[in-house]
């Protein structure tokens, strides 16, 4: 069965959810109980405690036991699948934007550390790419500053992601649990529970039943998640790495940073757990940590010279100018400027537990009742007045077979295209990465050979633009200033961007453009941030996370970041976009020849099968 809109929408009114005309409201909504993930999740065990003078707190007791990793063993049923199969709640929430910028970059280092360093009782992380450089070790030193104090702290990195034999990193942290302080309660009272350093390596590639295919590609912050009135959250594009913050090993500025997005969410004033989506973050934390073929980081030698470095790093991080004079506002910045909206948490778990991963995806899709590529195909196509959809994604594969009804799979159909057609007042704007930032040139050939020909071109022209011969399309005037070209270009409702120009430093020129990695989409008053590329990887095999937005002043900041890297970037097919390419030819290097044989790249990627692997 392929992608049925009629489809998905039916099986989300009969759970009670719509991300359609007049939704957002709590009432009708079909949520999992907030005990789901907790008590019947993993279900109380005795606890055992060291013994101290501190005070006895059931409620801190239970808390600590649902915090636990558990060996797949002791899992009462696949929760995977019951965390895809329960519809998760719409809150009220307060958001801010993280933006794109690098000075807004090395602010968000500055706050992830500072919130480390403030929080009261937990701190739960996991990040596909946990580098250990200056800002991975810095924040490794502060999560073991925050354990010492009695703060709870569980960490999980990704396999493949986070590549290590041995993950002395980890190690060293979990070194910092034999000084553990006791965790206080919600009174501020010191309890007779001690802190755990708990990391994971998610489907550990030495570990029985991981698969090495499937990957946790989250990127989630959150702390004190089960105490509303202290609670953030923070997820968007940003890994830990240098590369993604704005300052180099060192600890100098580095204007090459990557382009990226996170938004920061707090519960409201007199948020319940049960309407918190920082508990639900932290439930939905707890699914993912346990996942069978998970690995728990143990130690059996000594790791306190790693911890060490771990401190001097820190040290070494915050005596950088750039980083201390973004440090000294995060107090202030971390508690200004939210607007209240609406969030719903979305993710891509299915993918990890699924079958028949490209043939049978709308299936699949219609399992998991929190799909982000699910909720985002019914605001496209739900019978509402939706006029304009903008994508920043840096790997955009936005049309594929994938997205076909069963029985339209051998028509030659542009859904996008279909979309646009039934109103014609709808636009669609996208950024992606050219030729000229992308880190990736598989991706990049897949959407200069494939995805924008398929939203722009006629197929005359996609065959005549996938011939070999550079004089037959881009190097051929005829071909490039004829009427059907200007059209395309000049597409009036089709508005195709990539990062970066002809004025780069690559060029001789004084801009520097760096990379697009965020990832978010703004629907009229709409908008989705979080980690999904909307490539097929995304779609079909990563576990993707991210919260839906609706209504608020949010939905203007997003579109104010879409606009300023629209300002940065060329319009694909323009005179300027044909310029930069004959430009990175002219470089050569690896982007000059990879921008020269695109089309063979991606007719080898889509002859192999291997474009579902990027």
């Amino acid at each position: 069965m392929k992608l049925s809109v009629d489809d998905l929408d039916n099986y989300d009114r009969e759970n009670g959810v719509s991300l359609g005309k007049g939704s957002g409201k709590m009432n009708g909504i079909k949520t999992i109980g907030l005990t789901l993930f907790a008590t019947s999740l993993f279900g109380c065990t005795s606890i055992s405690n060291e013994v101290n003078e501190g005070v006895v707190d059931v409620w801190t007791q239970e808390h600590m036991e649902h915090r636990r990793w558990r060996e797949a063993s002791e899992l009462k049923r696949d929760y995977i699948k019951l965390a895809t199969e329960s519809s998760l709640p719409i809150q009220e929430s307060l958001v801010k934007v993280v933006g794109a910028d690098t000075e807004s970059a090395i602010q968000s280092i500055a706050d992830k550390i500072y919130l480390i360093e403030n929080a009261k009782y937990t701190v739960d992380l996991t990040y596909y790419i946990f580098s250990t450089d200056l800002v991975g070790e810095a924040v490794l030193g502060a999560l073991c500053n925050a354990v010492k104090r009695g703060v709870d702290i569980r960490i999980m990195v990704d396999s493949v992601g986070s590549f290590s034999f041995v993950h002395g990193e980890l190690k060293g942290l979990k070194e910092c649990e034999k000084d553990a302080g006791y965790v206080q309660n919600s009174d501020g009272e010191t309890t007779n529970n001690r802190a755990r350093v708990q990391a994971v390596i998610f489907n550990a590639l030495t570990k029985f039943g991981s698969d090495g295919n499937r990957r946790s590609h989250d990127k989630l912050l959150i702390i004190d998640g089960a105490y509303p009135r202290d609670a953030f959250v923070m997820t968007g594009g940003r890994n830990i790495s240098v590369h993604y913050y704005g300052i180099d090993e060192s600890g100098h500025f580095d204007p090459n940073a990557f382009k990226d997005i996170e938004i920061i969410i707090r519960p409201m004033p007199d948020s319940s757990p049960s309407s918190s989506p920082a508990q639900l973050a932290e439930y939905y934390y707890s699914v993912l940590f346990s996942k069978p073929g998970n690995k728990f980081v143990t130690s059996f030698l000594g790791y306190s010279s790693v911890m060490e470095r771990h401190q001097a790093k820190l040290y070494e991080l915050k005596q950088s100018p750039i980083f201390k004079g973004a440090y000294q506002k995060s107090e202030e910045n971390i508690h200004r400027q939210y607007s209240s909206t609406q969030t719903r948490l979305a993710h891509e778990l299915d993918n990890l537990i699924n079958e028949e991963l490209v043939s049978n995806y709308s299936t699949n899709k219609l399992k998991n009742a929190n799909s982000i590529s699910g909720i985002l195909a019914r605001v496209g196509y739900e019978n509402y007045d939706l006029k304009t959809v903008r994508i920043v994604s840096p790997y955009l594969f936005l049309q594929s077979e994938l997205l076909k009804d069963e029985e339209r799979i051998d028509e030659n159909v542009n859904v996008t295209l279909e979309w646009l057609n039934k109103d014609p007042d709808r636009t669609i704007e996208i950024i992606t990465n050219s030729a000229l930032t992308s880190d990736n040139f598989f991706t990049q050939a897949v959407i200069d050979m494939h995805t924008a020909p398929l939203l722009l071109m006629s197929h005359e022209q996609r065959e005549q633009w996938l011939d070999s011969d550079l004089k037959q399309n881009e190097k051929s005037h005829s071909f490039t200033s004829t009427e059907a070209w200007k059209k395309l270009v000049n597409h009036p409702r089709i508005i195709f961007y990539q990062l970066g120009k002809v004025d780069a430093v690559q060029f001789g020129g004084d801009q520097y453009y760096g990379k697009l990695h965020a990832k978010f989409v703004t629907a009229d008053d709409k908008a989705f941030v979080g980690t999904t590329n909307l490539d097929f990887r995304s779609l079909i095999y990563n576990n993707e996370m991210g919260f839906f937005l609706i209504n608020g002043e949010v939905i203007d900041e997003l579109n104010n970041e879409f606009d300023r890297l629209k300002s940065q970037s060329t319009r694909w097919g323009s005179e300027d976009w044909l310029t930069m390419r004959d430009k990175l030819r002219e470089n050569g290097g690896l982007k000059g020849m990879t921008t020269n044989n695109q089309r063979l790249i991606y007719k080898t990627l889509k002859n192999t099968g291997l474009i579902y692997q990027f």
